[in-house]
C-alpha cells in the first residue's frame, strides 16, 4: 500500500472519529438537527464556508473555468456567494427568531400542512443532485488514489458508507466539528499546493497574464438575448434557488444567537468567494504545465474533465503535496456531503413523515431521523451511480426545483402580508408545472425553463392571494376574502 493511500486512510479514520465523538453532545432532536443552537461565531463561519466549498468547487468549477473562463461559472462561486449574503441580510434574523427545526416548519407555520408537505418534498428531491455530486467526487478521489484498482462506482459506494457512519450518530454536531477540522485542512492544503504549482508555471504573474490573454477573465456574455438569459438563469438558480434549502437554514439556526447567525453567514460567504478561486488557479497552472494531459480532458463531454487536478497532483507533485491536496479535497467533499445528507433527512422526517404518525417521543423521533438518513443515502447512492453529468451540472439542476417551487412562497411569506395559503399552493404548483412543461418541450427557448417557472410562481402567488380564497388560510383558520 502506497504512502499516499496510508495517509488517506489515516485521515478518514480521524474524520470518522471526530464525527463519532460528536455523538456525545446529542441528547435530543434539537441537538441532532441544529446543534442545540449553540455554535459560536468561528464554528458558524466554518460550517457556512464548508457548506459550499465542496467537490464541485475543487474539481468541477475549476475545470469549467479552464474550459470556458469566468463566463462559464456565474452560478458558482458568484451565485453561491450571493446566496449566503442574501440569507444573512434578508432571512437569517427571521429564521432564527421563529425557533424552528427545519425550513419546512416555516411553511407549516405560515401556510399550513398542505404547503409544508409540498415544499418539503420539492426541497428534499432537490438534494438528490447536490448530494450525488459529493458522492461522485469521492468516487473520483478513490479511483485516482488507487490508480484504477477501485472503480468510480466502487469509490462512490465506499464514500457513501464513510459519510453515513459519522453523520448517523452525531447529526449537526458531527457536521459542525468535522467542518471546523476540515476547513483548516482545506485552506492549508490548497494554499501549499498552489504555491508549488506557481513555481512550476513560472510565477503568479505569468499564470494570470496567460489566463487573461486566453480570455478566461471575460465574465459578461458576449452574445445576444439568449446568452444573457442563460447567464442570468445560471446565477439566479444558485443565488436565490438555494435560499429555501435546509442545509443553509440549519447553519443559520445552529448559531448561538441571531447576530452570530448573520455574521457567520457573511463571513462564510466572504471566505468562500475568495477561496473558491484557488482551485481555478490551480487548474489553470495544470493547463500551462501539462497541456498535453489537460487538453484531451477538456475535449471530453463527460465527467472525465474533473480529473484535471487529481491527475496533475499525482503526476507532478511531491508526496507531501499529494497528501496535502487529497487531504484538502477529501475535507471539502466530506464536509459538504455530511451536511447534504443530514439536511433532506431532517426535512423529510420532520415535515413529511412525522405528521403521519402524530405525537411521538423525542427518542423515537431521533431513531426515525437516523433510519431515514440511511434510506436517503441509499437513494442518493443509486442516483449517483446512474448519473453521468458533471458535478457543476448536478448542482445547478438541483436548485431549479426549489427556485420554481419554494422560493416565492418563502420570500412572500416573510415580506408580503397578503400572501395566503391559497397563494402559496398556486405558486408552488404553477411554478413546478410550468417549469416541467418547459423543460420537456421548450428546453432550448430563449428564456430558460427555470426562469419561466419562477415568473409563473410569482404570478401564481399574486393571483392566488388576491383572488377569492377557496382554501382556508392558515393564519386565520377561516376562508379569507
Amino acid at each position: 500500500m502506497s504512502t499516499l493511500v496510508l495517509f488517506t486512510v489515516a485521515y478518514l479514520v480521524v474524520t470518522i472519529a471526530i464525527g463519532l465523538y460528536a455523538a456525545k453532545f446529542v441528547s435530543n432532536s434539537k441537538d441532532y438537527l441544529v446543534a442545540g443552537r449553540g455554535l459560536p461565531l468561528y464554528m458558524s463561519t466554518a460550517t457556512v464556508f464548508a457548506t459550499w466549498f465542496g467537490a464541485e468547487t475543487v474539481l468541477s468549477v475549476s475545470a469549467t473555468f479552464v474550459k470556458d473562463g469566468l463566463g462559464g461559472i456565474p452560478a458558482d462561486p458568484f451565485g453561491a456567494s450571493f446566496c449566503l449574503v442574501f440569507v444573512a441580510l434578508f432571512f437569517a434574523r427571521a429564521f432564527y427568531r421563529m425557533d424552528l427545526l427545519t425550513i419546512g416548519d416555516f411553511y407549516k407555520k405560515r401556510y399550513g400542512k398542505g404547503v409544508e408537505v409540498l415544499t418539503s418534498l420539492a426541497v428534499t428531491l432537490s438534494y438528490l443532485g447536490w448530494t450525488s455530486a459529493q458522492l461522485t467526487a469521492l468516487g473520483i478521489v478513490f479511483n485516482a488514489l488507487s490508480q484504477g484498482a477501485i472503480s468510480l462506482n466502487q469509490g462512490i459506494l465506499i464514500g457513501a458508507v464513510i459519510v453515513l457512519i459519522y453523520t448517523t450518530f452525531g447529526g449537526m454536531w458531527s457536521v459542525a466539528l468535522t467542518d471546523l477540522f476540515q476547513s483548516v485542512v482545506i485552506v492549508l492544503g490548497l494554499i501549499y499546493v498552489a504555491m508549488l504549482a506557481t513555481g512550476m508555471a513560472g510565477g503568479f504573474d505569468k499564470v494570470i497574464t496567460h489566463a487573461s490573454e486566453a480570455g478566461k477573465f471575460q465574465f459578461w456574455p458576449t452574445g445576444g438575448s439568449k446568452e444573457w438569459w442563460a447567464f442570468v438563469a445560471a446565477w439566479a438558480t444558485l443565488s436565490i434557488g438555494s435560499i429555501p434549502q435546509q442545509d443553509v437554514f440549519q447553519r443559520v439556526t445552529s448559531a448561538k444567537n441571531e447576530n452570530t447567525a448573520v455574521k457567520g453567514s457573511l463571513l462564510g460567504a466572504a471566505a468562500y468567494f475568495c477561496f473558491a478561486f484557488v482551485p481555478m488557479y490551480l487548474a489553470y497552472t495544470a493547463l500551462m504545465v501539462t497541456p498535453d494531459a489537460v487538453k484531451p480532458l477538456l475535449a471530453q463531454e463527460g465527467r472525465e474533465v474533473q480529473l484535471i487536478l487529481p491527475n496533475f497532483v499525482l503526476t507532478h507533485m511531491p508526496m507531501f503535496a499529494q497528501v496535502m491536496f487529497f487531504g484538502a479535497l477529501l475535507s471539502a467533499i466530506l464536509s459538504t456531503a455530511s451536511g447534504a445528507l443530514l439536511a433532506p433527512t431532517a426535512l423529510f422526517t420532520e415535515n413529511v413523515i412525522k405528521p403521519l404518525f402524530g405525537e411521538m417521543t423525542d427518542k423515537r423521533f431521533l431513531v426515525m431521523l437516523r433510519t431515514v438518513l440511511v434510506f436517503f443515502t441509499a437513494g442518493v447512492l443509486m442516483f449517483a451511480l446512474n448519473n453521468t453529468s458533471t458535478m457543476y451540472e448536478m448542482v445547478q439542476n438541483a436548485y431549479k426545483v426549489t427556485l420554481v417551487g419554494a422560493f416565492t412562497p418563502l420570500v412572500c411569506g416573510i415580506y408580503w402580508h397578503k400572501a395566503s395559503t391559497q397563494g402559496a399552493l398556486v405558486s408552488a404548483l404553477t411554478g413546478l408545472a410550468v417549469w416541467g412543461i418547459c423543460e420537456a418541450f421548450f428546453a432550448d427557448a430563449t428564456v430558460p425553463p427555470q426562469m419561466v417557472g419562477l415568473f409563473a410562481s410569482a404570478l401564481g402567488m399574486v393571483a392566488g392571494s388576491l383572488a377569492p380564497q377557496l382554501v382556508k388560510d392558515a393564519r386565520h383558520g377561516t376562508h379569507a376574502t
